[in-house]
């Protein structure tokens, strides 16, 4: 297996993201896989991020949250559970999730679009940060276009260059074609990693974990 010492590549790795803006795992896996870069200082990594749709039937306008989690779950006493393990999960990777503050379900269709119009940019991984952070910590509503346009400027980008992004088509039909082929390829939740297009693994896994499947990837990738 190669050591952290042994990451002398002469081109990046690429790591893809296969994710949700509004699964809170997802927003731990992120943290997760910057601990596990974190181990490898020497390691050349190019993150991206592959759209995934949880609810690919939810309304535009989304769903109440209470709504929507009672159809899930069933049960209150259920929910409280479920998201009281999240919360104490999170709290080890330093998020202190604020779901109580969250109103809306969002469609997360318009936020994947603004990360592929941060990645034109070169902010991709910020405008990710910039999304989970607003929904998952202040409650803002990420399927709001007006949200979006707010997150957007924060992030430096002119908001009617962001507005008229959202109000088009554009990235429509790639986001949708993105989580279709996350499907084709078997993966059907997340976070899932995917390590120079080969190595694959699903869920907030530790970052002794990815580190390891940053050490195979490299290993196997750039034998020779």
């Amino acid at each position: 297996m190669g050591s952290a010492s042994g990451w002398h590549e002469a081109r990046a790795m690429l790591i893809e993201v296969i994710y949700d803006p509004g699964c809170p795992w997802c927003f731990i896996g992120k943290r997760q896989l910057e601990r596990a870069l974190a181990t490898r200082p020497q390691a050349q990594a190019q993150v991206r991020w592959w759209p995934f749709l949880l609810n690919p039937d939810m309304p535009a306008e989304g769903v109440e949250r209470s709504t929507y989690l009672m159809r899930k779950f069933g049960s209150q006493a259920r929910i409280s559970r479920v998201f009281g393990a999240i919360a104490d999960f999170a709290e080890a990777v330093g998020i202190e999730f604020a779901f109580d503050r969250i109103q809306r379900t969002p469609n997360t269709l318009n936020a994947h679009r603004l990360v592929r119009f941060a990645e034109m940019r070169g902010s991709a991984s910020a405008a990710v940060e910039a999304l989970f952070h607003h929904h998952f910590i202040r409650g803002s509503d990420i399927g709001e276009v007006g949200e979006l346009i707010r997150i957007g400027a924060e992030l430096g980008f002119p908001p009617e260059e962001v507005r008229l992004h959202l109000q088009s088509e554009r990235d429509v039909t790639d986001v949708y074609a993105a989580n279709a082929r996350a499907h084709r390829l078997g993966i059907n939740g997340v976070p899932t990693f995917l390590f120079e297009r080969t190595y694959v693994i699903s869920g907030a896994q530790e970052p002794q974990v990815l580190s390891r499947m940053l050490d195979i990837a490299r290993e196997r990738a750039f034998a020779g």
